[in-house]
């Protein structure tokens, strides 16, 4: 389509999860695989606001893109629990309305994201977990999957790797993280969408940020919207998400500026991570304290994408 001069420019922002994320822990072979992925991710939802869609189906179609890659720790190739099992969690956003979805806990439905969307819109609730959002996915006729679908073998040695030292509870160092995408449309509406697989070896139903609303998912058209990655803890305790809007909408700070303050809040606590920003006028960021975060940004004049801390 034409874009209207007069109208905001779309974006799109995505990551694929922070962390200890360096060049020669990576195969040639690995790198180009995760960055066909994002490249698939960002046009997954750039077809969507090119052609005049909505921030929230694009959001939720890149999302599912990264989801679907094994590559990344979220649908499949989500992270293995203690247990042994695949455990996921997602949040949806969009700020118009400020209407959200999330769902923890989710072992079943092929795309958490799409879940966490139905619950949104279809439901009285917010929030849902566990054997109650598996019951509410099936009711609703959401695709489903088994185990077989979700495990991989290089997650099943991740976490055997894990239970081997028996002075780590789960994958501090965070190398395969959550997944994440950020839009704005020609609207001017923006959305955000965030899909997790938790951390390696989690136990005890440990819940992350990343459904969180506020902590790891938010969007309000009076300011942007946010997905972040990283120490999960943490982002919780700082509420990042809602704080880098509320920063933007009440301190006029730029995204830019709101997402970096946020970031070194995270670090002063003790926490590693990152976030992908944009705004309703079209500005699209990222801020990170880790080594790298795998993440890409699209709009009208092209896409990229990026992992290692120096690119």
């Amino acid at each position: 389509m034409t874009q209207d001069s007069t109208a905001p420019a779309w974006k799109l922002v995505i990551h694929g999860g922070s962390g200890v994320i360096l060049r020669d822990q990576l195969s040639e072979a690995q790198e180009g695989e995760m960055r066909s992925g994002l490249e698939a991710a960002l046009a997954a939802g750039a077809d969507v606001l090119a052609a005049g869609g909505e921030a929230l189906d694009a959001v939720e179609a890149a999302a599912k893109v990264l989801e679907d890659d094994p590559n990344f720790n979220a649908g499949r190739g989500s992270v293995f629990t203690f247990q042994g099992t695949n455990e996921m969690d997602a949040a949806i956003m969009e700020g118009a309305g400020r209407n959200a979805g999330a769902v923890t806990g989710a072992s079943a439905t092929k795309n958490p994201v799409t879940l966490a969307r139905r619950i949104m819109e279809e439901s009285p609730h917010v929030f849902l977990s566990r054997e109650g959002a598996d019951q509410f996915s099936r009711e609703q006729g959401l695709e489903q999957a088994g185990p077989e679908w979700f495990a991989t073998p290089e997650r099943r040695r991740q976490l055997d790797l894990m239970k081997a030292d028996e002075s780590h509870y789960f994958d501090e160092e965070l190398k395969y993280g959550t997944v994440g995408a950020v839009a704005v449309d020609v609207h001017g509406h923006v959305a955000a969408a965030t899909s997790t697989g938790g951390l390696t070896g989690k136990r005890w139903g440990r819940i992350g940020d990343s459904p969180l609303i506020g902590a790891g998912t938010y969007a309000d058209d009076r300011s942007g919207a946010v997905s972040a990655t990283g120490a999960g803890e943490y982002f919780i305790r700082a509420a990042v998400a809602h704080e880098i809007c509320a920063r933007i909408r009440l301190h006029g700070e730029t995204a830019k500026q709101a997402a970096e303050a946020v970031i070194a809040d995270v670090g002063a606590l003790g926490g590693t991570g990152g976030v992908i920003v944009v705004t309703p006028g079209g500005e699209g960021v990222w801020a990170f304290n880790s080594p790298g975060m795998y993440r890409g940004v699209a709009g009208p004049d092209g896409t990229k994408v990026a992992i290692y801390g120096d690119e």
